[in-house]
């Protein structure tokens, strides 16, 4: 499957960060992330693999009803868990689905789109390193902890900057 190595690499980067900071750390709100924590931004980036396994099953994914696992966010252990988790799932054949979205403050107007689990799991990493990036903000404001260089930043960036080298 060509998308388990680039997503495996990213979850494994986020996995050596979790681990190279304290579970105060994980856990302080922060005000450069509007009070949120990094424990919460790598709670949601796990929330919506899950959910994207949850739908895989059924046929239909809706990450707007992911479950709010709160253990995730708040011990960095079972963020940990919870990584190496998606990591062993994620070699799955590509399949139909439908995904389930709603825009209405009312939720009373649904819309269902034809996608795929590999697409799916595209928008999974690109939501990744989004939320990796703000994590890295959030690590740059409370841990001395070293990040990689690219961790945070999409691959057509790095691709990008590499072409601009002198």
């Amino acid at each position: 499957m060509p998308l388990k190595e680039p997503i495996t690499n990213l979850l494994e980067q986020l996995h050596g960060i979790i681990g190279g900071l304290t579970n105060t750390e994980f856990t302080h709100p922060l005000t450069i992330l509007s009070g949120s924590t990094i424990g919460q931004h790598g709670r949601h980036i796990l929330e919506f693999y899950l959910e994207l396994n949850k739908g895989y099953a059924i046929g239909e994914v809706d990450y707007d009803r992911r479950e709010r696992n709160h253990a995730v966010e708040n011990d960095k252990e079972v963020a940990q868990q919870c990584l190496r988790e998606i990591i062993c799932s994620l070699g799955k054949p590509d399949r139909k689905l439908v995904l389930v979205v709603n825009y209405d403050a009312e939720e009373s107007q649904s819309i269902r789109i034809q996608t795929n689990y590999y697409r799916e799991l595209i928008y999974n990493l690109e939501h990744t390193v989004h939320h990796m990036a703000l994590i890295r903000i959030g690590i740059g404001a409370i841990s001395a902890i070293e990040i990689p260089a690219g961790f945070g930043i999409a691959a057509s960036t790095l691709k990008y900057r590499q072409g601009c080298a002198p």
